[in-house]
């Protein structure tokens, strides 16, 4: 219920300052299980996405968002996103567990296969939850390319600014192999960032985005 009452409210809102341009729409099934993987250029991507979208969508986000700006922890609380230590592999594995219950009860599970946001708006390479998800639950990933989110909030700051947002979603991607197997895992994942690369237009660097971050906090 909350969820869709903060949809109600906010959607108008949204549409009207920032007109998001959603196309693909119709690759979203309209019932059943489906993993939305989806670049990540800002915080805002967990806000856009979900609620341009007709069907509730569960989204993994880090735990900072829920304990720092209070309007932000409000909007996540309040539309059942599911929260992540990322420095700890174990809550990782609580939070893929958790989304296989998601898929299981047919429902929209979102993903951010980079696992943080971009540090300069290329494409870094994924890690492999997603494919974990896909091959022992058997849901179809959806590749979801965001466009402008940076530009209206890039990581960093706090005021929101003006531009035009893209939501820009693929057809559905169905895999089979085994989720034990390392091999399987990385190769459904590459596929999915490829789809995602396509959708984008995004220069892709085959280095996670996590460790060209630590590089630069190193270096500065």
């Amino acid at each position: 219920m909350l969820y869709r009452i903060t949809k109600i409210v906010s959607s108008p809102f949204l549409r009207l300052l920032w007109r998001p341009q959603v196309t693909g729409a119709s690759n979203v099934p309209a019932a059943g299980a489906g993993i939305l993987a989806s670049n990540h250029l800002s915080v805002l991507d967990s806000v856009f996405l979900p609620l341009m979208l007709p069907r509730h969508v569960t989204f993994v986000a880090k735990a900072e968002y829920f304990t720092g700006n209070r309007l932000m922890a409000m909007f996540m609380r309040g539309t059942g996103q599911m929260a992540i230590d990322r420095e700890s592999a174990a809550a990782a594995q609580t939070m893929l567990d958790g989304a296989v219950q998601v898929l299981k009860n047919g429902e929209l599970f979102g993903i951010y296969p980079e696992g943080t946001r971009s540090p300069d708006g290329r494409l870094y390479r994924g890690k492999i939850g997603v494919a974990w998800l896909a091959l022992t639950t058997g849901a179809p990933v959806i590749p979801v390319a965001m466009v402008n989110t940076d530009r209206v909030l890039p990581p960093g700051a706090s005021v929101p600014r003006i531009a035009k947002i893209g939501v820009r979603i693929g057809e559905p991607m169905t895999f089979t192999g085994d989720p034990a197997k390392a091999k399987d895992r990385r190769a459904v994942t590459d596929e999915v960032m490829k789809a995602i690369q396509r959708l984008s237009g995004q220069e892709y660097v085959p280095a996670y985005a996590t460790s060209v971050k630590e590089r630069g906090q190193k270096a500065a």
